[in-house]
């Protein structure tokens, strides 16, 4: 079994940082049900765990990657105010865009946003929903921050994030509807909601940049109660909101199962 070294604490704690994170290739899982959730996903280059940690919820298969260290090391390494009992550092994936799953059903875009939590939220959202993939502007948050990863609660695991040129994703696909929430949009309550689709979310402070915006073709409003009091939505809670409604027909038609016990 390696047994932990400077280099390997100040790589894993080095992590933090996108720009090193693009250079190694790697990121970080923290935490016994993040790592969990994340083991049978991607490529593990260390696992870095206390001894007591290993005892109590190690299995065979951890070995080979394996490395002990103290608790003293290990917050050296965390990326958050506490040290948990083990880190996982995974080989960061490549992802290849999939143009049937793209024309199957509904694809979310993200324009810019900029909260790890959020992102984190939307990607719980889709992994709910069954949606597969996310398509992000350059300039979002990236998936592979330490705080999206948590935030994720493991649905990193089954949810796809492709960085890409918005532009280019839509011309590409220039016969799919593309939405986006406004605050001069249709009524979500009273629009038909078409899929295969893309919708499209913005950034927290500036929502949709212009130019993104001259590509929507079809503007959404999520309505608010009269006379409340809030300016906007947050945007998970308003990614929520819309994405509930277009997989409203979906959900609400009879299981297999549901249509057999009818006859």
């Amino acid at each position: 079994m390696p047994e932990i070294n400077n280099y390997i604490i100040k790589t894993v704690k080095s992590l933090g940082n996108k720009h090193h994170r693009d250079e190694e290739g790697l990121f970080v899982a923290e935490g016994t049900k993040c790592v969990r959730d994340t083991w049978d996903a991607f490529n593990c280059r260390w696992l870095i765990a206390t001894k007591v940690w290993y005892e109590q919820c190690g299995h065979a298969g951890h070995r080979e990657k394996l490395m002990f260290a103290s608790k003293q090391q290990l917050e050296r390494m965390t990326q958050f105010n506490t040290a948990s009992e083990v880190i996982a550092v995974y080989e960061t994936p490549k992802y290849e865009i999939n143009p049937e799953q793209v024309r199957s059903g509904l694809n979310i875009v993200l324009d810019n946003v900029q909260d790890p939590g959020n992102l984190g939220t939307i990607i719980r959202l889709a992994d709910w929903y069954g949606i597969k993939n996310i398509f992000a502007s350059r300039t979002t948050v990236d998936v592979f921050n330490h705080k999206v990863v948590q935030a994720t609660m493991g649905a990193i695991a089954r949810v796809k994030v492709h960085y890409v040129d918005l532009e280019d994703l839509f011309e590409e696909y220039n016969d799919m509807p593309i939405y986006g929430t406004f605050l001069n949009g249709r009524n979500i309550y009273n629009s038909e909601l078409k899929k295969p689709c893309f919708v499209v979310f913005g950034n927290e402070g500036q929502g949709i940049r212009a130019k993104v915006e001259r590509c929507v073709t079809e503007r959404l409003l999520i309505p608010a109660a009269p006379g409340n009091g809030s300016e906007s939505l947050n945007v998970g809670v308003a990614a929520a909101i819309t994405i509930s409604e277009f997989m409203r027909d979906t959900l609400s038609a009879p299981t297999e199962a549901q249509r057999s016990q009818s006859k």
